[in-house]
This record gives C-alpha cells, structure tokens and sequence, in this order.
C-alpha cells in the first residue's frame, strides 16, 4: 500500500497515509523532514505567490518557497494577499443531472396524525429565555430514568422527557434578526415531528414574550402544547410542580404509539462535520457524500450547512443547483459572511481550529473543499436561510455558522429527523431530539475513541473499503438508526445540553 494519497493527477501536493521520515520517496521526490499522518507533502517546486492545489483546486497560495519533498502547511501556505478572494466560476448549473430512478426503501418510523413521521418519540421542555432554564431541567430531571426510572416506567414508548434550554431570550432587539432567528427556531423545535409534546416554560418579563413568539410562529396551544410562565404561576417550586403535572397528562397520548413500515422518503439528515482532519474529504466526508446520493435516490432529503466551511467551495455548489437563483442565493449568504466576520474583526480563515491544523488541514480552502464531500454529487434543490423549515425533498442547503452545536440545532429546527456527523480529531456530540451518528475519519480515532463512533471511515483510508462500500454501510446504518437503533452518543446521554441556537446581533 503505497504511503500516501494522490486525490488528482493535476495536484501540488500528495497526503501521508501515515507519518513520513525525511529520505521517503513519494513519486520519485524525497520527502523533507518528518511529515505527520494526513499532511500534505511537496510534488513540484512552488514559488512564493503561486497557488497550491489539492482535488485540484486552489487551497492557498506559497507564502515561502516550497521544494519539492517538503511539508506544506501553515508556514509556508496561506490565503494570499487577497485573503481568498480570487475569481470563482460559479457556472449556476453546470452540473445538473438527470434525476435518478425513483428507490424504495423503508425504516421503521412513528407515523404522526398530521402525516409526518418521526425517528424518536420524546417530549420536549423548551424555554422563551435563559431565566426559565433551571426550572425547565427540574421538570425534565424529574423524569430521568437514571435517577427517577418509575416516572416513565409505565411509557415504554416514550424516548424521555428533554429540556432544551439556551442562553439568550432577553437583552435584544424584540425585532431584530437575532429575535428572528431564535423565534424560528423554537417555533420548529416546538413543531418538531420527534416530540409527541412540547411544554414551553418562560419567566415573564423577558424580550421573547411566549405570546408574541406564538403569534409570530402560527402556533396555538393544545393538549400536547402547552406554555406558561414562572412570574404567573408564582415561582419556581410551583413551576416545577406545575410542569410536571402537564407532562403527567401528555404521557399517555405520547405513548400510545408503534412503529411501522414508512418510505425512507420521511427521513432528513442534517450533515455535520467537526474535529476535521487531513482525512475528513478522503474517507468520511465522500462516504457520507454517497450516502446522500443514496437517501436521495430513495426520496429522502440532506442539508448541507456551515457557510463559514464551504467558503472557497460554494462553487462546486452552485454548479449543481437546479436554478440560477437557488445557487445565487448560496453566493449572496457567503457574501453576508463576508461582510458579517469583517465587521466583528475577523476573516473567514479564522474559521479552522488548532485541532483541524493538527490533523493536517491548512487554510480554511482547504477544509471546505473536503466538507463539501458530504453532499454528494446530487442536484442543489433549494437554500434556506437558518432554522427555516425545510419543505423540498433532496440535496438542500442550510445557512449556519460553522460551530457545529449551532449548525445541528438550526437543521434540526428545520425538521432534520437525524444527524449525520462526521470527525477526524473525535468530536464528542449527540442532538435531541434526533439521533446522531458519529462517523470516524481515520481508524487511529476508531481504535482510540470507538466508544463514541458509529462507523469507522478510516477503512477507506487503510485501502479495506471503497467509497461506495462505506457510503452503502453507512446508509444502512441510518435506516436502522431511524428505527430505532441507538446511536452512540444516545448511549451516552448526549443531547440536552447541545441546543444552540444562533445568537446575532448586539447583546444589550
């Protein structure tokens, strides 16, 4: 097996499949130095200013000399001059292709009144503001299964009782974006089809008023949606009791439920990836990307996100989109991201972590071009901005900041009924209400945290498993998982305390 990976005959740079000693030879050029597993080595000499390409697009420009044989990496590759801003070829269609034969496949899922159908059955305890959070999670404490296991005893059909709480609701503009964004995302958690109920806990006085979020979102209460307040209800022990009581009466409903055969048409995966490393848009990020073009096949739909890490990349997007306007309202978003990281002082270069260096990943070009993989190859249908609901069926793609807490919880307000999440360094992540898998780069993180990993990826990398083969598996794994199978990070408790939402503008 040879000690490195060529991604296109056209690239500057080769990947070391494991840790390279000076003397090496890759394609006739001795390595110089020692090179770490999944960095990039020298193929030709690079003069200062010249572009450097891997999968045979531009990832930087030479800030120093490069000789052949030598490791390229962050003292020697940077942005450029222009900080990334050279001339993309949108191409708005290019690459759109014919749609595949219609697929079926069907999972096991909770069909709900309303049509939809749900991965999970939880019940969900959501807040208006930040002061109502320490109530919210004594009502859900009290029907833990770990420290209260009677309390949902007689409801084996019910996942658990979530509180979902967040840090902002108050301090900001009542009609500003941030209001927006968090009125849109609570209105699609609260809708959500993996809650068979939902109780919204708020302080009173707050700039999130319930009610006026309830008129802004079309929502109206009902026997498994209910809402109130700790000022009314006259402090915090009377709140707990008060909302425990109201979960008490929607447990039976919740729990009057089977599951049954559904389309995997029902199933929507929000894809996410964090800790990436050199190996992210080798194995993990393509494999997922195949997965993608299978679910969609079968009807289903993937949202694609994280503007901050397709930058550099959309281009590849925008060929793919089945309009002109679809793929210029994903330019007009990277251009918002601009302008927003310009006015708060920062670059979107500032976007790759200490972590995603260590594993091998450069500039902020780089990693894009590997986090686009995830997407697959199948039609762009539609660009929603954050927490907005997700009705075309397909490839789709979500504006979210890079942060992947932030990012899920945007999807899943979206209606993402799973998680595909992948990770090369060994994020640490779960999402309620739905499920999320953990999907390893490289099969050192396998060996060393499979505790916390669904699927090992890295078998592509170790030449065991093609692409195909693992995007297979890996689809596999979601209709299992949708029905029902826990995931990883289910097993672990992960979930409540990762509900993020985006929090923009001025915090007054």
């Amino acid at each position: 097996m040879n000690p490195f990976i060529r991604l296109h005959p056209a690239d500057d740079v080769v990947i070391a499949r494991a840790q390279l000693v000076g003397g090496t030879t890759v394609e006739d050029v001795a390595v110089r130095g020692l090179i770490p597993a999944g960095h990039k080595v020298a193929m030709r000499a690079i003069a200062v200013g010249e572009p450097v390409r891997r999968y045979n697009q531009i990832i930087g420009f030479a800030s120093k000399p490069i000789a052949p044989g030598d490791h390229v990496h962050t003292h020697n590759l940077d942005m450029g001059p222009d900080k990334g801003h050279f001339e993309r070829d949108y191409a708005f269609g290019a690459d759109v292709k014919p749609v595949p034969p219609r697929r079926e496949a069907t999972f096991l899922g909770i069909k709900r009144a309303d049509g939809r159908v749900a991965t999970r059955n939880y019940i969900g305890v959501l807040t208006s503001v930040n002061c109502s959070a320490t109530a919210a999670r004594a009502i859900a404490d009290h029907f833990s299964r770990k420290t209260n296991p009677a309390a949902l005893a007689p409801y084996p059909n019910v996942d658990g009782i979530v509180a979902l709480t967040h840090g902002t609701g108050c301090g900001m503009d009542t009609q500003g974006l941030g209001m927006q964004i968090l009125e849109r995302t609570l209105t699609g958690y609260a809708t959500h089809a993996n809650f068979a109920g939902v109780l919204v806990v708020g302080l009173g006085c707050e700039a999130n008023q319930i009610n006026a979020w309830l008129a802004t979102g079309s929502l109206s209460e009902g026997e498994n949606f209910r809402t109130f307040n700790i000022q009314d209800t006259g402090g915090t022990r009377k709140t707990v009791e008060k909302g425990i009581a109201l979960i008490n009466e929607m447990l039976p409903r919740a729990n009057a439920v089977k599951r049954e055969p559904c389309s995997a048409s029902h199933i929507t995966i929000g894809l996410q990836c964090g800790g990436s490393d050199g190996y992210s848009g080798i194995s993990a990020n393509p494999a997922l990307g195949h997965a993608v073009d299978l679910l969609v096949a079968h009807g289903g739909t993937a949202i694609l996100s994280e503007t901050p890490e397709v930058y550099g990349a959309e281009h590849l997007l925008t060929r793919r989109a089945v309009r002109r306007e679809v793929g210029q309202k994903l330019v007009d978003r990277i251009a918002w991201w601009e302008h927003y990281t310009a006015i708060n002082e920062g670059e979107m270069n500032n976007n790759p972590s200490p972590g995603n260096k260590a594993g091998g990943l450069t500039t902020i070009l780089e990693k894009s071009l590997g986090a686009v993989a995830k997407g697959g190859t199948s039609n762009l249908e539609a660009v929603y901005e954050y927490a907005e609901p997700v009705t075309a069926h397909g490839f789709v793609y979500m504006d979210t900041p890079g942060y992947d807490p932030v990012s899920a919880t945007g999807q899943v307000a979206g209606g993402a009924n799973m998680i595909c999440f992948t990770t090369g360094r060994g994020s640490a992540y779960g999402c309620a209400p739905s499920p999320s898998l953990k999907l390893a780069t490289n099969s050192v993180l396998w060996r060393r945290q499979e505790e916390d990993m669904d699927i090992n990826c890295g078998e592509i990398v170790d030449g065991t498993a093609s692409i195909q083969e693992m995007g297979q598996r890996i689809f596999n794994l979601v209709l299992a998982t949708a029905s029902g199978e826990h995931s990883k990070s289910e097993t672990h408790g992960y979930g409540q305390n990762e509900f993020v939402p985006w929090q923009v503008g001025a915090v007054m």
